[in-house]
């Protein structure tokens, strides 16, 4: 009978950890723009079925745009910085209480629609701060490695 030899704790975690972080920070992004796309260039009929008053669909738009565009630039890198993913988990689980703080809080004029959208938009949030700490949980110990070893 053959024994596996023990490990050391210096193993690095199966490649596929960091992919998982990485393919969620990419499919954030890219739901993330389009959801900022479709804001701002549908902001007027967005708004009517919403409640939504333009100028916030088009400021919320813009927002996700900026934050897809920073989604895929942390994403980028051979090492995602464990900051950046906290930083990521950070932003978008206060942007899914927003959500559903607009949603409930009565600070925009939402018809019964807007609400469905905004709560819907909370959860989606949250789906991915959650799988974003996911991978930064699998992923981690990998990416500090190599970042100590390239340091």
């Amino acid at each position: 009978m053959t024994h596996a030899p023990p490990t050391t704790g210096t193993a690095p975690p199966p490649p596929d950890a960091a992919r998982f972080l990485r393919t969620v920070l990419r499919v954030d992004a890219l739901s993330t723009a389009v959801t900022g796309l479709v804001l701002v260039a549908a902001a007027g009929p967005l708004g009517s079925a919403t409640g939504m008053p333009v100028a916030f669909a088009v400021a919320f738009g813009v927002f996700q745009i900026g934050g897809a565009v920073a989604l895929a630039l942390i994403a980028g890198p051979p090492v995602i910085p464990p900051a950046l993913v906290r930083a990521v988990v950070a932003v978008n689980g206060t942007c899914a209480v927003a959500c559903a703080a607009v949603a409930f809080g009565g600070f925009l004029p939402l018809t019964g629609f807007g609400v469905v959208f905004m709560l819907i938009g909370a959860l989606v949030v949250a789906v991915y701060a959650a799988l974003e700490y996911t991978g930064l949980r699998r992923a981690a110990p990998a990416d500090l490695r190599a970042s100590h070893r390239a340091g």
